[in-house]
C-alpha cells in the first residue's frame, strides 16, 4: 500500500514514530555540542516540511478550485 493511500491518522502515526527514532538515535551521539545540533536541525527540518507541506496543500486546492469554478461556469454557458 503506498503511504499516500493510507489514512491520515496512520501518515500521522509514522512521521511521529520517524520523529521519535529520529530522537532516540541522537541520544546515542556522545558529543554534546553535536547532539544538541542535531537535536535542534530534526525539529527545524520537521517543522520547515510542515510549513512546505501546507504552503503546496494550499496551492494545490487553489488551483483546483479554480478549476472547479472553471467547469461551472462551462456547464452553466
Amino acid at each position: 500500500m503506498a503511504t499516500s493511500h493510507l489514512p491520515p491518522f496512520i501518515r500521522r502515526q509514522q512521521v511521529l514514530l520517524l520523529y521519535r527514532r529520529i530522537f532516540q538515535t541522537i541520544q546515542q551521539v556522545p558529543n554534546d555540542s553535536d547532539h544538541k545540533y542535531l537535536k535542534d536541525w530534526a525539529r527545524e527540518e520537521f517543522k520547515r516540511i510542515q510549513e512546505d507541506t501546507i504552503r503546496m496543500m494550499i496551492t494545490q486546492g487553489n488551483m483546483q478550485l479554480k478549476e472547479l469554478e472553471k467547469t461551472l461556469a462551462l456547464a452553466k454557458s
